[in-house]
């Protein structure tokens, strides 16, 4: 089974917000996924994540791939909780 950590859309029409997951790369955008490691919403101004980053070292440990978005989302985490 390959994993993939990417965004599941959550919200209404014109007003998304999205869940960071971890799930089967097979499965449908917003399907059943495996775990939530965090949430994103575009919406707000500011710091608009939260990502819990023990879980998502723990998929990328076990060689989930990553997308784009949630690759720099990550990275945006790691300097903030550097800096803090």
């Amino acid at each position: 089974m390959a994993v993939a950590l990417r965004l599941n859309r959550q919200g209404t029409k014109d007003r998304p917000y999205y869940k960071i997951v971890a799930v089967d790369s097979r499965k449908r955008r917003d399907g059943r996924y495996i775990e939530q490691v965090g949430t994103y919403d575009p919406g707000k101004e500011g710091v608009n994540y939260t990502v819990d980053l023990e879980k998502a070292d723990k998929w990328v440990g076990v060689g989930a791939q990553v997308s784009e978005t949630v690759n720099s989302i990550i990275r945006k985490a790691r300097t903030a909780a550097s800096k803090a």
